[in-house]
């Protein structure tokens, strides 16, 4: 009887499988990535046929690779079920890797209602400035960007929409150079613009403006983080763009007043992850239909 792999080897091979690339399963599981090749290479020869092949600089699973994937990853979703059961090792603490723009503005003023109603689990907030890296390494849930990634649940929560919001003061004196109805003028030039530099979409009032048909030769201030801009914002120095969700407690409670300007739909949305498996987790599963009730609510 042919004998089984090892499973140690199954293991780097799921996750090599799931990255479709060697590095990142490396950095997944603390090894490097020559061991990883090593790894898969030896179950290469085991089976006697190859699981991956290489398009340009990219890696694809062969069909036979493919369906060792699903068995694999079916298996060890089994054994992992199975040890929590017998170990009753469900945590009761989870790791949630977040925007700190979301955990501060959004999430936390809501934890309250999530603690009321699920006393015996504890949120342990990872925050992140950029799309955190999907691993056990970094948390167990995750707020992401809306990459997919094989072996995760996915759900979308709100797609950015970016408004221009300023001090109920700021308004005001707007107001007296642009109109009652705070017409939105051709050149932007002379109100006081607090800009963020985003990763993704470069400055966003320079965005905002192209979208528009606006004008703009100069930005009043620019920023490192959104959340700055939103506090300057709030103390009248100037008129930020602010995901609409993210700024409706402080519109609510009168810090803010949303601008009627176009929005601009930056394409990107706010989602919430996990490992498909860990959804049968009580606590996970009781998270993941909260704050997509909460999302949607």
């Amino acid at each position: 009887m042919r004998k089984l792999p090892p499973l140690r080897s199954l293991q780097v091979f799921e996750a090599a499988a799931r990255h479709l690339h060697f590095s990142r399963a490396a950095d997944e599981l603390c090894l490097t990535q020559s061991a990883v090749s090593h790894q898969v290479r030896a179950l290469e020869q085991h089976l006697g046929q190859p699981l991956f092949e290489r398009l340009g600089k990219e890696l694809q699973l062969t069909e036979r690779g493919e369906q060792l994937f699903l068995a694999v990853q079916s298996a060890l979703d089994g054994l992992d079920s199975l040890y929590r059961q017998l170990s009753q090792s469900e945590s009761s603490e989870l790791r949630l890797a977040v925007y700190s723009s979301f955990a501060v503005k959004w999430l936390i003023p809501r934890l309250g209602d999530f603690r009321r109603r699920h006393g015996g689990v504890k949120i342990h907030l990872e925050m992140v400035s950029g799309d955190p890296e999907l691993s056990d390494q970094v948390a167990d849930m995750f707020i992401c960007g809306s990459e997919r990634k094989r072996g995760f649940f996915h759900t979308l929560l709100r797609p950015e929409r970016l408004i221009a919001v300023c001090s109920p003061s700021l308004a005001d004196a707007l107001r007296h150079s642009l109109g009652a109805d705070l017409t939105l003028p051709v050149r932007l030039d002379s109100l006081p613009l607090l800009s963020v530099d985003d990763i993704d979409i470069g400055l966003d009032w320079q965005r905002w403006a192209e979208v528009n048909n606006r004008q703009i030769a100069a930005l009043h201030e620019s920023y490192s983080h959104v959340l700055l801009a939103i506090e300057a914002a709030i103390a009248g120095q100037g008129v930020a763009l602010a995901s609409d969700f993210i700024v409706e407690g402080d519109i609510s409670a009168g810090k803010l007043v949303a601008l009627p300007w176009p929005a601009l739909e930056t394409g990107f949305g706010f989602h919430f992850s996990c490992r498909e498996r860990r959804l049968k987790e009580p606590a996970v599963a009781a998270f993941a239909h909260w704050i997509a009730e909460q999302a949607n609510g």
